[in-house]
């Protein structure tokens, strides 16, 4: 039996939160781990963030986890000791899911280390199992190799992924693209995808979506723009702005879209760093976002309080763990509250 006949569903980021998880740092995996001191404390600036809005869990490795509960003493903040590999949650996590009965469970996607990057991530592949067997929750067992920085879904049936990453060859190469919709509409109860084609240039994830693009509701689409035809970046944006602008959602709307410009171009060690205001991670009644100390950061801080009068936009620093490959969304992952939206579409 699959989640979407037990009437499960993957509701919007926006929707209320129980709390958020999150891991701590491995000095082991990191791609610069003379770093690590400066990305320990990036994370801890976005724990003491989150903390302000909801509660936080913080997976950790046993041998941190001395050090770690010194560091947030009295904070509100739990620790689960889990050995992991590597510290992105959004993508070797569990996936909250909901029912209309007030169940909650979690999809278990097999992780492989973004098409086998980094070696190892066999406890990764096990953080999601052992996060549900604390909390209690139900397992859903899914064949599919996915990461959540991949997908977003608005909570009424409509999924935005992109082609660079979902129909990579170093994920799911036996399956064709009807087989891996059909993977999620089980697990997530969606009814439509809408495939951009690109991610950012240069992105690791191989193009995650959620450094180029979010549902701000549904029907909205936030997506970040490029308006210079010499960055790399430029025709990625145009080709997904023409997309979008070509197909409507599950309920038939077509998509407003909200553009948030780039950040400015920035490198370290020759390697364009994947700057995005997109990675932002909503909290109950605020937004995490992370800032690069440029002159659009004022411009994107505009556009989301505009877009979301209701919520404080909570910056943290963005240079501080982007190095590493992610930012704020990347390292997140929000448990659900039961009971929070209706079962769409008559089903």
């Amino acid at each position: 039996m699959f989640p979407r006949d037990l009437t499960y569903k993957m509701p919007p980021e926006w929707g209320q939160h129980t709390r958020t998880f999150i891991s701590w740092p491995v000095q082991a995996s990191m791609c610069y781990p003379e770093d690590y001191d400066k990305v320990c404390d990036g994370y801890a600036e976005i724990i003491q963030a989150i903390g302000e809005f909801e509660p936080v869990t913080v997976i950790v490795n046993p041998s941190d986890l001395p050090r770690l509960s010194a560091l947030f003493q009295n904070r509100p903040v739990e620790f689960l000791a889990a050995e992991h590999d590597d510290a992105w949650l959004r993508d070797n996590g569990p996936t909250f899911v909901v029912n209309d009965q007030g169940g909650v469970a979690g999809v278990n996607w097999r992780f492989n280390a973004w098409g086998g990057k980094y070696a190892p991530w066999d406890l990764d592949d096990l953080v999601a199992p052992k996060i549900l067997k604390h909390l209690g929750l139900k397992q859903l067992d899914a064949s599919l190799v996915m990461e959540g920085g991949s997908i977003h879904v608005d909570g009424e049936g409509t999924m935005i992924t992109t082609e660079e990453c979902l129909l990579n060859p170093n994920r799911n190469p036996k399956l064709t693209r009807e087989q891996i919709e059909k993977e999620l509409e089980k697990f997530l109860h969606i009814q439509k995808i809408i495939w951009l084609k690109n991610g950012l240039y240069g992105d690791e994830t191989d193009g995650h979506v959620d450094n180029i693009a979010c549902f701000a509701a549904p029907g909205k689409i936030l997506l970040q723009v490029c308006d210079d035809p010499d960055d790399e970046n430029y025709h990625v944006t145009q080709k997904n702005i023409e997309i979008l602008h070509c197909h409507r959602d599950a309920l038939g709307r077509k998509f407003e879209i909200i553009p948030i410009k780039q950040p400015p171009r920035s490198y370290y060690r020759g390697r364009r760093l994947t700057l995005s205001y997109l990675n932002f991670y909503f909290v109950n009644g605020g937004i995490i976002l992370p800032v690069f100390c440029a002159e659009t950061d004022d411009s994107a801080l505009q556009v989301l309080q505009k877009t979301f009068p209701g919520r404080r936009i909570r910056t943290v620093n963005g240079m501080a763990i982007i190095r590493e490959g992610g930012n704020v969304h990347c390292t997140t992952q929000q448990m659900p509250a039961a009971k929070q939206f209706k079962t769409y579409g008559g089903k």
